[in-house]
């Protein structure tokens, strides 16, 4: 049975490099990066250019944006650490893909959130998901917004009440939530 940690934060706080480290301290080459963004306009290939060259090259990289964690379940090949980054990206992937349903958005997004548990659950590894705790700013100006904000909540909520470990980073040191002291 693998072990199950989610990552939350702002907005740059250190979430992603902190898994980062926390994986190449636990699994050291044998890791699976499984990353949900999109390139679909220039400054998000900047970025997810930017990531790949923090991550070591004898990483193996998963690029996937929806069905995560069957694609996890088939990519895998005996990686120690899988990172999953990030949760955000996946649940707005989902709205873009069901723009004018958010009930049924909200439903595929619980269904991700569930297979990913289902896959960290039965792989013999341990899966660092990564999330933003988007619901402690303002209130959003759209009814798609707020919707969003409300069912990425939910989702991580739901991740939280099912991971082993739950750290929240605020300004790249993270805080026990739930679980163990951290070790990065």
């Amino acid at each position: 049975m693998g072990t199950l940690t989610l990552i939350l934060g702002g907005a740059r706080s250190g979430k992603s490099a902190w898994a980062e480290r926390t994986a190449r301290a636990e699994g050291g080459d044998h890791v699976l990066f499984v990353a949900t963004a999109q390139a679909l306009d220039e400054e998000m290939r900047e970025r997810i250019a930017r990531h790949r060259t923090t991550r070591p090259s004898s990483w193996r990289t998963l690029e996937v944006h929806r069905h995560v964690g069957p694609a996890v379940r088939q990519a895998y090949n005996g990686e120690r650490v899988i990172i999953v980054d990030c949760l955000t990206l996946l649940v707005s992937n989902i709205f873009m893909d069901i723009p004018d349903d958010p009930h049924k958005a909200r439903e595929a997004a619980l269904e991700e959130a569930d297979a990913l548990i289902a896959t960290a659950r039965v792989l013999p590894a341990h899966t660092l998901i990564v999330s933003n705790e988007v619901g402690m700013g303002i209130v959003p100006a759209t009814r798609l917004g707020r919707v969003y904000r409300d069912v990425l909540g939910e989702v991580n909520r739901h991740m939280a009440a099912m991971a082993d470990n739950v750290y929240f980073l605020i300004a790249g040191i993270p805080m026990v939530v739930k679980g163990e002291n951290p070790s990065g």
